[in-house]
């Protein structure tokens, strides 16, 4: 539940606590009049806020991704039933996820309206930066909840009206910003509020504006000297043989998508996206596949791969440590052959023989889409196909796949015992009929005699099938 009256009298140590909640902090050294009225206040804040952002980032990208079909938790203590997936409002979980939003909200504005007005050194572009924070927490309310409030014990907020409220702070914010990547951010974060309310021309506009730069990117840092760890990272990561979260066999090829090289492993954190170009490219891609204009998605799609994805960061590792094994679940360790589903063909290349020899990590995008394949997607639902194939692999260790499947978290029964708006209908969960339960979207059969790894369900397959539900593809009426 949002907190009605919070003060923050140093800001460090708000930061550094990392609570579950906001609380009131008492320091009788530094008192939030004397904070506000330190010459480096404004400075302190951003440096605080961005910690935060990578806080709320990192925990919102570890229980979507469980949800989701990207991973399984193998034996970890995170959430044991999101792979099922069941969602409860009372989940402590979904709690914490959202005070995490509610937390990063309420710290955007504090430093808004009280922190940079008192400071005269504060700048436009502290400005810009907070507001396009702000901005990312209505995102991230309107992808992932039911409805969210937006200010302590408010109304429950559709999630349009999230969108709406965004793109109005990211037009002040690229308004403030002088940089050309930082304005750019802006339009690409606006395309995907304007993709989330199906608005295809808005969203078509503002990714063609932000492919000004091929190559945008934009990322939440860890490791730093005030920066948190990257907890993800020590979920699909591990030098002690065994990994936490698993990836479905077909996607094992793009695990793990943060590692450490340096031998102190706190000091080699990765850092995550929250904007990137590559999403772009995929919703003009999606935008034109909607539209029945195949030849245009072709192209967009072709454009991503030569002039953006084969041009990301990668790294030849050792995970020889890796035995993806330890848990629940016992998982294919030698390289096989995989099926998308009982009807697909043989495919190679998804599974590593991680004991063979370094492998290659993905540190930004990767994927196994060819333009082969894109060339030959000759229906509508071909290219839908392949679109959500490719977001699936790019976006995969970044929290959005949850949201594509349609899935999204109730309003928690926390902020519902102290706010009088919060609704019956907002503590039930949305989990598609089509969603298959039971863990299944994570299952999968080995057959060592052949050699092949089978999918229980080919969840892009099943997503095309139902392309006119509620909650998933946008552009399709």
């Amino acid at each position: 539940m949002m907190k009605k009256n919070i003060i923050y009298p140093l800001v460090v140590m708000v930061m550094v606590l990392g609570s579950c909640e906001l609380v009131e902090v008492e320091n009788p050294n530094v008192g939030e009049d004397r904070f506000l009225g330190s010459g480096n206040s404004s400075v302190e804040w951003t440096d605080g806020m961005r910690r935060q952002m990578s806080v709320m980032v990192g925990s919102n990208t570890e229980f979507t991704e469980l949800v989701s079909d990207n991973y399984f938790n193998n034996y970890t203590s995170s959430s044991k039933v999101f792979d099922i997936p069941q969602i409860n409002f009372f989940d402590q979980d979904v709690a914490n996820l959202q005070a995490g939003i509610h937390r990063t909200m309420e710290m955007c504005d504090y430093g808004l309206t009280k922190v940079f007005p008192a400071d005269a050194s504060s700048t436009p572009a502290q400005k810009a930066e907070l507001l396009m924070y702000k901005a990312y927490t209505h995102l991230l309310s309107a992808d992932l909840f039911v409805g969210m409030p937006a200010r302590p014990l408010g109304e429950v907020l559709s999630p349009d009206a999230h969108r709406n409220a965004a793109i109005t702070l990211l037009n002040e914010a690229q308004s403030l910003f002088t940089a050309a990547n930082d304005r750019l951010v802006c339009a690409l974060l606006r395309s995907r509020a304007y993709y989330g309310m199906g608005n295809a021309q808005q969203a078509l506009t503002e990714a063609t504006t932000a492919l000004q730069n091929p190559l945008l990117l934009r990322q939440v840092m860890y490791g730093t000297t005030n920066g948190p760890a990257n907890n993800f990272q020590g979920n699909i990561y591990t030098t002690s043989g065994n990994n936490p979260f698993a990836p479905l066999p077909r996607l094992d090829f793009l695990d793990p998508k943060y590692f450490n090289t340096n031998a102190t492993a706190a000091l080699d954190q990765k850092p995550i996206a929250i904007a990137k170009a590559e999403e772009a490219y995929l919703i003009l891609a999606e935008v034109m596949a909607s539209a029945n204009n195949l030849s245009g998605a072709r192209t967009a799609l072709k454009a991503m791969l030569t002039e953006c994805v084969s041009k990301r960061m990668t790294t030849s590792i050792s995970d020889k440590a890796e035995t993806r094994n330890g848990g629940n679940k016992v998982y294919p360790l030698t390289a096989m052959k995989v099926k998308f589903d009982a009807a697909s063909s043989e495919k190679e290349g998804y599974i590593y023989n991680r004991q063979a020899g370094n492998i290659t990590a993905y540190q930004v995008s990767g994927t196994k889409v060819t333009a082969a394949e894109i060339d030959a997607a000759n229906t509508q639902d071909d290219l839908l196909y392949l679109i959500y194939l490719m977001r699936q692999e790019i976006f995969i260790a970044e929290g959005r796949r949850m949201t594509d499947l349609g899935i999204r978290f109730p309003v928690s029964e926390r902020e519902q015992l102290g706010n009088s708006n919060v609704t019956q209908a907002h503590s039930q969960a949305v989990i598609p009929a089509f969603i298959p339960k039971n863990r299944e979207m994570d299952d999968f059969e080995i057959n060592t005699a052949t050699g092949v790894v089978t999918m229980k369900h080919d969840m892009n397959k099943v997503l095309i099938q139902h392309k006119t539900a509620a909650g998933i593809m946008p552009f399709i009426n």
